[in-house]
């Protein structure tokens, strides 16, 4: 039986000075903890010592209850969006802007 007592949180955080404008990153940690609540209290200690002289902590915080024990290729967070537009216009709506700050891998995807 799986130990259902594992939580991700994703936490967003605003940096100024990376960019002409400022830039957002989302964090998932994993957190031990009997609930959700506790899941979240810790978290947001965390988002407050980690944005600590580096950035802003916007307050955000969503905590998903993990299915598997953490592992290898183990779900660690989920959000569900409800929306009318088609997949491409999706990504490039909500997950690739082009103003992301990320790298690039030439190894194919996998599906």
């Amino acid at each position: 039986m799986a130990d259902n007592n594992w939580y991700s949180t994703r936490c967003v955080f605003e940096f100024h000075g990376l960019a002409e404008t400022p830039t957002y990153e989302e964090r998932v940690t994993l957190w031990h903890a009997p609930d959700f609540e506790t899941a979240i209290a810790l978290s947001e200690g965390d988002a407050e010592d980690y944005a600590a002289d580096l950035c802003t902590f916007t307050g955000l915080i969503q905590a998903f209850q993990l299915y598997d024990v953490p592992g290898h290729g183990a779900e660690v967070f989920s959000l569900m969006r409800t929306s009318a537009l088609p997949a491409r216009e999706y990504l490039d709506t909500f997950f690739d802007t082009g103003d992301e700050r990320m790298g690039q891998s030439d190894a194919p995807a996998s599906r």
